[in-house]
């Protein structure tokens, strides 16, 4: 299993980025990918969870400005970003994992990780 993100970078308040995390060795039936992203002295925080079914869960600190969505055929999920704040600043990473749906941003039930990408939002 192995997952890599990408898509990171330098923008400014206010703007949009979209992360992707393509994904090999599994189905996304298997395992659920999730999104999260440690800033430096914070603790791991997840953003965002999809799997194989329709639905698609976010943290409330990023609800109505982040989407995360699939493309089966790519293996690949993205994390659509929009109307980005400073506070943002972070390295996101995205993750595969069968959590339980009560916890599913608990960073502890993924088994397997991409290696981050830095996003650095600009005031």
């Amino acid at each position: 299993v192995q997952l890599q993100a990408s898509g990171g970078g330098l923008v400014q308040a206010g703007g949009s980025l979209r992360l992707s995390c393509a994904y090999s060795g599994f189905r996304l039936g298997d395992y659920g990918i999730g999104w999260f992203r440690q800033a430096p002295g914070r603790e791991r925080e997840g953003l965002s969870y999809i799997r194989s079914g329709l639905n698609s869960y976010y943290a409330d600190s990023v609800k109505g400005r982040f989407t995360i969505s699939r493309d089966n055929a790519k293996n690949t999920v993205y994390l659509q970003m929009s109307s980005l704040k400073p506070e943002d600043t972070a390295v996101y990473y995205c993750a595969a994992g069968r959590p339980i749906m009560s916890a599913r941003f608990t960073s502890s039930l993924y088994h397997y990780w991409g290696q981050g990408t830095l996003v650095t939002v600009s005031s």
